[in-house]
């Protein structure tokens, strides 16, 4: 076992309002606002253009300079940024999934082609390119190459035959190593390529990225067969078993999913490359069996989680985007069964969960509902999908 994964069964402790923690952050809050500029309390349908975002679920810094791209989910498009974006409400320079920027609909309002999305939601760089959970069209789209200018096709599509099909599972009653379900998480390590087949209650990896249309994942986690897609295996919570994974990480060599389902975070001892391995320990929960959210009470500890939908790994610290908190929590140092966060964003106390700390006005240091976190440098990309924005938010440690 490494020294930096160690597993302890006691149940973590209690905590109040008064406990202190690290903000990973800039205390002051986000550098860079795209998005929804105003302090609105509700959320509303925004008209789309190039300036504004309806509930993103993901973001993408290629490099410190840019390119950035953004699943604009709420308006079934892609946008891209050719460099990192300086100003609030920079405008994006490319669309992908629209004829151009005034225009929404899932598929362009038709059926779905190489260079259209329906509720587009995990998005990564992928080799030289890149990779976008293209969720309710059941597939994962995968370009070559970045795209550099709008509605580039894409290369690849798993998931389906071919490009023109969006059927569940391929229209089939069971899944398989090639047909997924509300695929809503992409993550590409080092020559592996997984996807959060969230639908089917699963993770699906790849040895190295895939080449052709429909090629079919090599091993599965989550299900003890292939064609298997019962929540939780179709039994009590374990160590292997599933009920929403969404994202993915690498914490020190270690592969890391969110289970929102399950109300925790998995963590696997390396990474596997074999079917239904079980995960070493999990954060948000003090063993394997129990799933409430929040841990069965009302209000959210340190220890606890409640439908955490995103991860990333920030120098020293795994974060996690604890979604229907509204925060993100921080991790470092050795991490043991359900040890308490040590670092907090988003909220002024591990007990407090309110959207933007008040159910009110949104600051440049507050959270509502955030689905989707990853890294770029010492820049966290935070997809603030309640807030219809996304912040450019500089690590501090």
């Amino acid at each position: 076992m490494k020294n930096s994964l160690q597993i302890n069964l006691t149940p973590s402790p209690t905590t109040d309002t008064d406990e202190s923690f690290s903000q990973f952050l800039n205390p002051e809050g986000t550098s860079i606002i795209l998005g929804e500029q105003s302090s609105d309390i509700l959320v509303t349908p925004l008209e789309p253009d190039a300036t504004t975002l309806f509930g993103p679920r993901g973001a993408c810094l290629v490099s410190p300079t840019g390119p950035l791209w953004v699943a604009d989910t709420g308006h079934h498009r892609l946008l891209g940024w050719k460099n990192r974006p300086e100003t609030d409400g920079q405008p994006a320079d490319w669309v992908i999934g629209q004829p151009d920027f005034h225009q929404e609909g899932q598929n362009a309002k038709g059926t779905p082609k190489r260079n259209t999305v329906s509720v587009p939601t995990g998005i990564c760089a992928c080799g030289e390119g890149l990779a976008v959970a293209d969720a309710w069209n059941h597939r994962v789209l995968i370009w070559k190459e970045l795209p550099e200018e709008s509605n580039v096709p894409a290369d690849i599509v798993l998931g389906q035959a071919n490009f023109q099909q969006n059927q569940l599972n391929r229209g089939e009653i069971e899944t398989a190593a090639h047909s997924m379900h509300w695929p809503y998480g992409v993550f590409y390590h080092q020559g592996r390529f997984f996807v959060a087949d969230t639908g089917n209650r699963r993770v699906l990896g790849w040895n190295k990225i895939p080449e052709i249309n429909g090629q079919p994942a090599d091993f599965v986690l989550g299900q003890s067969q292939m064609n298997l897609r019962d929540e939780n295996g179709g039994g009590t919570p374990t160590a292997s078993s599933m009920r929403w994974p969404h994202a993915l990480a690498i914490w020190q060599d270690n592969l890391v999913v969110t289970d929102a389902g399950n109300n925790r975070v998995m963590i696997w001892e390396g990474i596997p490359t074999e079917n239904n391995v079980p995960c070493q320990l999990v954060l948000g929960q003090s063993n394997f069996e129990d799933v409430e959210l929040n841990q069965g009470v009302y209000w959210p500890s340190s220890s606890s989680l409640s439908m955490p939908y995103g991860v990333a790994v920030s120098n020293q610290w795994l974060i996690v985007a604890d979604t229907a908190n509204s925060r993100l929590l921080g991790w470092t140092g050795s991490l043991e069964m359900g040890i308490p966060a040590q670092g907090l964003m988003g909220q002024l106390h591990f007990r407090s969960k309110g959207e933007n700390r008040s159910y009110g006005t949104a600051y440049r240091n507050s959270l509502s509902w955030p689905y989707g976190i990853s890294m770029c440098g010492d820049t966290a990309l935070i997809a603030d999908s309640g807030n219809n924005r996304i912040l450019l938010w500089s690590v501090t440690c």
